[in-house]
């Protein structure tokens, strides 16, 4: 494995467990030269799935992407990076149970956005904003009166007593 830091191609395992779900190895390295620690995920090599894209394209299922816009709804929010991860494996599965070859990305969508709803409003509205390309201010009001509707309809109810576990 070769080091994010310097680059050197040689590294010892520190530590190896299962992630929550069981679907990957993480191992924790460290680099024999300049001694820095990294984290490295190991994942069953599953069935190829091909994503169809809005405009009929189809590439290469990639988690990376999804976890990228994921980092970037979530950003500078109290959002751990192991969360956001677990939300992409947690889509991942739920696509390959599916057992279709081929998945469109408003699907990939609706999932990532099931999760981040119930994990942080913000993130949420920020995720759909790109996702569902919202043209003016309006759309993205009524995203928001949507959410504020939902916290009000249970009495009793803040954002931060209506999170759930993912």
């Amino acid at each position: 494995m070769k080091c994010p830091y310097c680059g050197y191609k040689e590294d010892k395992v520190v530590d190896s467990r299962s992630t929550a779900e069981e679907s990957a190895v993480r191992r924790r390295r460290e680099c024999l030269k300049c001694g820095r620690r990294f984290t490295t995920y190991e994942y069953i090599e599953e069935i190829s799935l091909m994503v169809i894209k809005k405009d009929g394209r189809r590439e290469a299922f990639d988690r990376k992407k999804i976890l990228a816009g994921i980092i970037r709804a979530c950003e500078k929010r109290p959002i751990s990076i192991e969360k956001m991860e677990e939300i992409v494996t947690w889509v991942e599965r739920a696509i390959q149970k599916k057992s279709d070859r081929e998945v469109s990305s408003e699907r990939i969508g609706e999932l990532v956005m099931e999760k981040l709803k119930f994990l942080d409003d913000v993130a949420y509205v920020r995720f759909a904003s790109v996702y569902r390309q919202f043209k003016d201010v309006g759309q993205f009001m009524v995203e928001l009166k949507d959410i504020l509707g939902k916290e009000r309809s249970v009495p009793g109810n803040s954002s931060r007593t209506r999170r759930k576990r993912i």
